[in-house]
Protein backbone atom coordinates (compact mmCIF):
# COMPACT_ATOMS: atom_id res chain seq x y z
CA UNK A 1 0.00 0.00 0.00
CA UNK A 2 2.80 2.47 0.95
CA UNK A 3 4.12 2.17 -2.57
CA UNK A 4 1.11 2.97 -4.14
CA UNK A 5 0.47 5.87 -1.69
CA UNK A 6 3.27 7.15 -3.45
CA UNK A 7 2.19 6.50 -6.81
CA UNK A 8 -0.59 8.24 -5.96
CA UNK A 9 1.26 11.35 -4.80
CA UNK A 10 3.13 11.72 -7.73
CA UNK A 11 0.52 11.63 -10.07
CA UNK A 12 -1.15 14.09 -7.88
CA UNK A 13 2.31 16.07 -8.48
CA UNK A 14 2.43 15.54 -12.10
CA UNK A 15 -1.61 16.89 -12.30
CA UNK A 16 -0.26 19.76 -10.05
CA UNK A 17 2.64 20.78 -12.19
CA UNK A 18 0.99 20.29 -15.59
CA UNK A 19 -1.43 23.17 -14.29
CA UNK A 20 1.11 25.19 -12.78
CA UNK A 21 3.14 25.37 -16.08
CA UNK A 22 -0.04 25.78 -18.44
CA UNK A 23 -0.98 28.80 -16.18
CA UNK A 24 2.55 30.25 -16.17
CA UNK A 25 2.56 29.93 -19.69
CA UNK A 26 -0.71 31.14 -20.74
CA UNK A 27 -2.24 28.46 -21.79
CA UNK A 28 -4.61 28.32 -18.79
CA UNK A 29 -6.73 31.24 -17.95
CA UNK A 30 -8.19 29.28 -14.67
CA UNK A 31 -11.62 29.37 -16.76
CA UNK A 32 -11.36 26.65 -19.00
CA UNK A 33 -13.47 26.29 -21.87
CA UNK A 34 -14.09 22.90 -21.22
CA UNK A 35 -15.34 21.62 -24.69
CA UNK A 36 -12.42 23.02 -26.53
CA UNK A 37 -10.28 21.49 -23.58
CA UNK A 38 -11.70 18.31 -25.03
CA UNK A 39 -11.10 19.02 -28.20
CA UNK A 40 -7.48 20.19 -27.64
CA UNK A 41 -6.41 16.58 -25.82
CA UNK A 42 -8.18 14.71 -28.98
CA UNK A 43 -5.92 16.78 -31.51
CA UNK A 44 -2.96 15.79 -29.41
CA UNK A 45 -4.01 12.07 -30.01
CA UNK A 46 -4.62 13.14 -33.50
CA UNK A 47 -0.75 14.15 -33.65
CA UNK A 48 0.09 10.45 -32.28
CA UNK A 49 -1.82 9.11 -34.88
CA UNK A 50 0.25 11.47 -37.48
CA UNK A 51 3.33 10.28 -35.90
CA UNK A 52 2.60 6.97 -36.19
CA UNK A 53 1.46 7.29 -39.96
CA UNK A 54 4.94 8.76 -41.00
CA UNK A 55 6.83 6.01 -39.41
CA UNK A 56 6.95 7.71 -35.92
CA UNK A 57 10.33 9.33 -36.36
CA UNK A 58 12.31 11.24 -33.58
CA UNK A 59 10.19 14.07 -32.14
CA UNK A 60 11.02 17.88 -33.44
CA UNK A 61 11.31 19.17 -29.86
CA UNK A 62 12.89 16.06 -27.93
CA UNK A 63 14.50 14.14 -29.91
CA UNK A 64 15.52 10.93 -27.98
CA UNK A 65 12.15 10.21 -27.52
CA UNK A 66 9.98 9.11 -30.91
CA UNK A 67 7.09 11.78 -31.94
CA UNK A 68 4.36 9.34 -30.83
CA UNK A 69 5.77 9.54 -27.44
CA UNK A 70 6.07 13.14 -27.00
CA UNK A 71 2.18 12.98 -28.53
CA UNK A 72 0.99 10.70 -25.99
CA UNK A 73 3.26 12.88 -23.15
CA UNK A 74 1.11 15.83 -24.66
CA UNK A 75 -2.23 14.11 -23.82
CA UNK A 76 -1.38 13.23 -21.01
CA UNK A 77 0.15 17.05 -19.85
CA UNK A 78 -3.42 18.27 -21.11
CA UNK A 79 -5.52 15.89 -19.45
CA UNK A 80 -4.19 16.38 -16.37
CA UNK A 81 -4.06 20.29 -16.76
CA UNK A 82 -7.81 20.11 -17.13
CA UNK A 83 -8.15 17.79 -14.12
CA UNK A 84 -5.87 20.40 -12.02
CA UNK A 85 -8.40 23.26 -13.11
CA UNK A 86 -11.44 21.13 -11.92
CA UNK A 87 -10.04 19.82 -8.84
CA UNK A 88 -10.57 16.74 -10.27
CA UNK A 89 -8.58 13.62 -8.24
CA UNK A 90 -7.53 12.36 -11.17
CA UNK A 91 -4.46 9.99 -9.26
CA UNK A 92 -7.14 7.91 -7.10
CA UNK A 93 -9.45 7.70 -9.97
CA UNK A 94 -6.69 5.77 -12.08
CA UNK A 95 -6.19 3.42 -9.17
CA UNK A 96 -9.82 2.79 -8.73
CA UNK A 97 -10.38 2.41 -12.47
CA UNK A 98 -7.58 -0.34 -12.79
CA UNK A 99 -8.37 -2.05 -10.14
CA UNK A 100 -12.26 -2.23 -11.54
CA UNK A 101 -10.50 -3.73 -14.71
CA UNK A 102 -9.06 -6.52 -13.09
CA UNK A 103 -12.45 -7.94 -12.26
CA UNK A 104 -13.94 -7.95 -15.64
CA UNK A 105 -14.09 -10.05 -17.58
CA UNK A 106 -12.23 -10.37 -20.69
CA UNK A 107 -12.78 -7.97 -23.49
CA UNK A 108 -15.94 -7.34 -21.40
CA UNK A 109 -18.07 -8.16 -24.46
CA UNK A 110 -16.24 -5.81 -26.85
CA UNK A 111 -14.75 -6.23 -29.80
CA UNK A 112 -11.28 -4.30 -30.03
Amino acid sequence: MQDLNKVIDAISHLQYVSHKVAIDHGFNSGNQDEAKTICLIHAELSEALEGLRHGNPPSDHIPEYSAVEEELADVIIRVMDYAEGKNYDIANAIVAKIQYNTNRPYKHGKAF
